[in-house]
């Protein structure tokens, strides 16, 4: 489907959202390339069941913002950890590494922004199996 076709603006309904599921999470995505013309933004709601994470990643060309629906989320910015929970937010700038890790007994349930949304190269780039990422956490 070209841009031309897709809608300028879009309602979605719970319902209606994407759904993307990858092994221990899930995303719901409500805005990205595809679904309407010409947005700089990605957004989307993600649930990790307990034990669950986003493991440690970057995203090149792209800036973050992370808010917490429910649950806690044992956050990490590059070496450094905190614990988040519901109400609180987190902004990445691009190319900084950062991980989200579900340690509690409840889903964990968050929205997140990325922008640009139309960016050359990988969107996220992975590097938990990498030094020091794969030392943090035990």
């Amino acid at each position: 489907m070209s841009n031309s076709a897709l809608p300028t603006w879009r309602l979605v309904a719970a319902h209606e959202a994407e759904v993307e599921s990858l092994p221990g999470k899930t995303h719901n995505w409500y805005c990205k390339p595809g679904m309407v013309a010409e947005s700089n933004l990605m957004f989307v709601r993600a649930v990790l069941p307990p034990g669950e994470s986003h493991g440690f990643h970057f995203h090149p060309r792209m800036e973050e913002i992370l808010y917490v629906l429910s649950g806690v989320a044992e956050q990490w910015v590059e070496r450094e950890q905190r614990w988040m929970k519901a109400g609180d937010a987190l902004y990445v700038p691009a190319g900084i590494v950062h991980a989200t890790f579900n340690s509690g007994t409840e889903p964990l349930e968050f929205l997140a922004v990325l922008s640009p949304s139309n960016t050359p190269g990988p969107v996220t780039v992975e590097v938990g199996d990498q030094d020091p990422w794969k030392a943090l956490r035990p």
